[in-house]
């Protein structure tokens, strides 16, 4: 009996040592103050402390959802738009978490003497076509009483709109932040004319996991998701945002003071607010609704061919769990 009992013990032994040797959970996140935000918990060993082993990977942002559709990283940081895009090209994906939605940061520039959407009519604006300044523009448009039509778009890649505006050649240009704010400062006297502060829920900032680890792992991301509300509790406390904005501009290489403007236009999600958010529900107020008007926006614009399965992309689970 002693040896059996001493085999069981030994295999107990080797079972934990199996646990303990589960490689790392690879997140890809990129430059966007919403997913920045991890540095703070990575900085703080807040993950080590949950008792979750993870790595995060940083990235362009393209090439961060180029390494999750290889297979190279176990999730991603995206908008809920993209993970259908990047869905819809093989690469499933299943939105855990909300971390925020874009509040100012995403924005339609017009050049001087352009005030409003509505002095865009008969005049070229610049957008990257399928991206989600093409969806900010569309849905503005509508907003002011004009069709697609009554402007010309032309396509133009984001990080170059800075030079497309100062060219003259377009009235406006649709980009994010910083790019945004370098073609503002590019071409002084342009303005921005509507930004994603005046339709919120338009543009959901996501974790999104593979559907395999989630299923292999989802104690692990349990244990991720767990420490987002000290995240956004470290960031948005007076006391201790000097500290996190310190964190997180060095990840990105800017000066504190310019990621404090960036900050403004994130509205950081707490776990609570995400849960509402995932809620099943029409329109921008819901990531549900929000993903289907993305949906119907790919697919009118040849982002890709077939509508994509929405529900089957988010599982509210590990807010739900998390929030308190």
């Amino acid at each position: 009996m002693g040896g059996v009992k001493a085999l069981v013990a030994a295999a107990a032994v080797v079972g934990t040592q199996l646990a303990w040797a589960a490689p790392p959970l690879k997140v890809g996140y990129s430059d966007w103050p919403g997913w920045v935000a991890w540095q703070v918990a990575i900085d703080k060993g807040w993950f080590k402390q949950a008792g979750v082993d993870v790595k995060f990977e940083w990235f362009d942002y393209s090439a961060s959802m180029e390494a999750f559709a290889a297979g190279k990283i176990d999730a991603v940081t995206m908008t809920n738009g993209d993970a259908l895009v990047t869905g819809a090209g093989g690469a499933r994906s299943v939105m855990v978490m909300v971390t925020d939605y874009s509040n100012g940061n995403d924005m339609i520039v017009g050049k001087p003497g352009i005030k409003s959407l509505k002095d865009l009519k008969g005049k070229k604006v610049a957008v990257e076509f399928g991206l989600v300044e093409h969806l900010l523009l569309l849905n503005g448009l509508k907003k002011a009483g004009l069709k697609e039509k009554d402007v010309t778009l032309v396509n133009a890649k984001t990080n170059e709109m800075p030079q497309v505006l100062a060219s003259g050649d377009v009235a406006a240009v649709g980009a994010w932040q910083p790019v945004a704010g370098q073609a503002i400062k590019g071409l002084p006297g342009s303005r921005p004319i509507y930004t994603s502060a005046d339709e919120p829920g338009l543009i959901y900032d996501v974790l999104a996991v593979s559907p395999t680890s989630l299923a292999a792992r989802k104690a692990d991301w349990q244990k991720v998701v767990g420490v987002w509300d000290k995240v956004v509790g470290f960031i948005n406390d007076p006391k201790t945002q000097p500290e996190a904005l310190k964190i997180m501009a060095a990840r990105v290489g800017v000066p504190a003071e310019t990621y404090a403007g960036f900050l403004k236009g994130t509205k950081l999600l707490t776990l609570k607010e995400g849960q509402a958010v995932m809620a099943k529900g029409e329109g921008f107020k819901s990531l549900h609704g929000s993903s289907k008007i993305a949906d119907d926006f790919n697919v009118a614009n040849d982002v890709y061919k077939k509508a994509q399965p929405v529900d089957a992309y988010i599982d509210a689970s590990l807010t739900s769990a998390a929030a308190k």
